[in-house]
This record gives structure tokens, C-alpha cells and sequence, in this order.
């Protein structure tokens, strides 16, 4: 009954909002960075799956629903974009170069560190895009012969991790232009940290929306001397 139950994909969907209306909730009384609602929702799906022992095809049946509202949501960046479009014109270099630097530096750092460490160009490939969004590093993963199921878990670490941490970043470091912070978190940790970005500011979600997109490219670009 409960395996029949749980296969439905509407099983799958209301577990989760379900679990990030709780998150949210969790996070607008104990405002800390660690209570993220994606941190949060993650914990308990998990929880739930564990602990009724739920199959993970039965909850990624419904789950990958979400998954439809990703394009959405990002497109819906455009919007903050066209208000600060003339920040976004007075600062194009400094935007062009930074994403540039950025991406450059990702790849660079996780190639040499996977040679350190000796691991094999299987997993190198596949941990190598986990700066850029969901969408594109799975394919150029699988371009690159990486695992992109490996991606797609380097890629959310590196979200959850950056949307938890950049605001302590920030203030460690005394960064104090918005811009920079922006595209510092855009940068490193894609559509997951542009989520903290919003937070912190309207500038700081834009400038992080436009480094999500042009870092893909540049990191697509950049793979092709791999």
C-alpha cells in the first residue's frame, strides 16, 4: 500500500514543497546563514525516504516536477537585470573580466586538484563543471566522458555551500561593492547562490544572475582546451 501510495507523482512533488514551506518557515525564526530552506527541505525528504523506506525512483517520480519551474524561475532574473541595466552598462567590463577570471580559476583549480589527489580523468571530467548551473554542466559533463549524475551532486554541494556561506565570505573579506559581490556568487556557485544574492540585494541578484550565465559559457569555452 505504501509502495503504491509513494509511486504516485504527486508523492514525490508535495514532499517536497511540503518540506521547503517548512524550511522557509524555520528560516523566518532562526535567521542563520545553515537554516537554508534548501538545506533544510534536502534534510527532511531524506529523512522521510529513510525512514519509511521509500524507494528513490518513487520520490524522484513526482520530484523531478520541480525540476520544470528551474527555467522559470531564472528567466524570472531578467526582470531585476532590466532595472539595473545601468549599473550592469557602467560596470560591462569589470563584468566581462570578472566572469572570465572566475570561470578560468574554477577550472583551472579543480583540474589541478584532481591531479593532486590522483584521481582519474572520469571523475576530473565530471567534477569540473561544478561551477556552473544544473543545465549546462550535466551536458558538457557528458561531453567532457564524466559521470553527470556525479556533476549534478558536485553542482548542488557547491550551490547549498555557497548560498550558505557567501554572506560570511562577504563580510570576512569586507567586500562592500555590490557588484562585486554579485558576480563574486554567481560565479562560484550558480543558480543556488544567485538565491542568497537576491536576498542581500536587488544589484547583488542581478549581477550573480548574469554571472550564472556568462560563466556557462565561458567555462563551455574554456573546456574545449581541456
Amino acid at each position: 500500500m505504501l509502495n503504491q501510495f509513494t509511486s504516485q507523482p504527486i508523492f514525490g512533488f508535495t514532499l517536497c514543497v511540503i518540506a521547503y514551506c517548512i524550511g522557509v518557515k524555520l528560516k523566518s525564526r532562526f535567521n542563520y546563514p545553515i537554516v537554508n530552506p534548501l538545506i533544510v527541505s534536502a534534510v527532511i525528504c531524506i529523512a522521510v525516504l529513510l525512514v519509511f523506506g521509500i524507494p528513490l525512483e518513487n520520490f524522484k517520480a513526482g520530484a523531478s516536477t520541480v525540476g520544470m519551474f528551474l527555467a522559470p524561475a531564472t528567466a524570472a532574473l531578467a526582470l531585476s537585470m532590466y532595472r539595473q541595466m545601468k549599473v550592469i552598462k557602467k560596470n560591462i567590463v569589470p563584468i566581462i573580466v570578472g566572469c572570465t577570471v572566475g570561470s578560468a580559476v574554477a577550472v583551472i583549480s579543480i583540474a589541478l586538484l584532481c591531479k593532486a589527489f590522483g584521481l582519474t580523468a572520469e571523475i576530473t571530467a565530471s567534477l569540473i563543471p561544478k561551477s556552473i548551473t544544473t543545465a549546462i554542466a550535466s551536458d558538457l559533463s557528458a561531453q567532457l566522458g564524466g559521470i553527470p549524475s556525479i556533476t549534478v551532486a558536485a553542482v548542488a554541494v557547491t550551490g547549498i555551500f555557497g548560498a550558505v556561506m557567501s554572506p560570511y565570505f562577504i563580510r570576512w573579506s569586507r567586500l562592500d561593492n555590490s557588484v562585486a559581490a554579485g558576480l563574486a556568487i554567481g560565479a562560484s556557485c550558480h543558480a543556488l547562490g544567485t538565491s542568497k544574492a537576491v536576498e542581500l540585494g536587488e544589484v547583488e541578484g542581478s549581477l550573480s544572475g548574469i554571472a550564472v550565465g556568462l560563466c556557462g559559457l565561458i567555462t563551455v569555452f574554456l573546456s574545449l582546451f581541456i
